[in-house]
């Protein structure tokens, strides 16, 4: 597997869904469970938006009232995008060939050590 990179074109569509070419399935898992995942995630989450936020810049009336449209639509997409971070990337995982549970090795072997601490503590048999 190659760690090539998507080309500025292809990275737009991948962040409006598209499926990257199967030499780019090491970017891709970088990308959905590397380190910082979750700052490339709200960023590649906003792309599809900036064009519905340009339009918003465009309506009449005050400047504070189209920032606050921007505003407003910035935080609603923010928050939609970190409530269904998972499912988005299990489906962007699927989408590309990789299997849809693979996560960050870091925060699996937290979440291991986690319930390992559990069930020493609470299940002794």
């Amino acid at each position: 597997m190659s760690a090539t990179r998507p080309n500025p074109l292809q990275w737009v569509a991948y962040a409006c869904g598209a499926k990257l070419p199967d030499s780019m399935h090491a970017w891709v898992l970088r990308d959905l469970t590397g380190d910082h995942f979750l700052i490339r995630h709200l960023i590649r989450a906003m792309v599809p938006f900036l064009p519905l936020f340009a339009v918003f810049m465009l309506f009449p009336g005050p400047l504070w009232l189209r920032g606050s449209m921007v505003l407003l639509g910035v935080l609603l997409a923010l928050f939609y995008s970190v409530v269904y971070m998972d499912q988005n990337r299990a489906r962007r995982l699927q989408k590309n060939g990789l299997p849809q549970d693979l996560e960050n090795p870091r925060r699996r072997a937290a979440r291991e050590a986690q319930e390992n601490a559990y069930d020493r503590a609470w299940r002794r048999a």
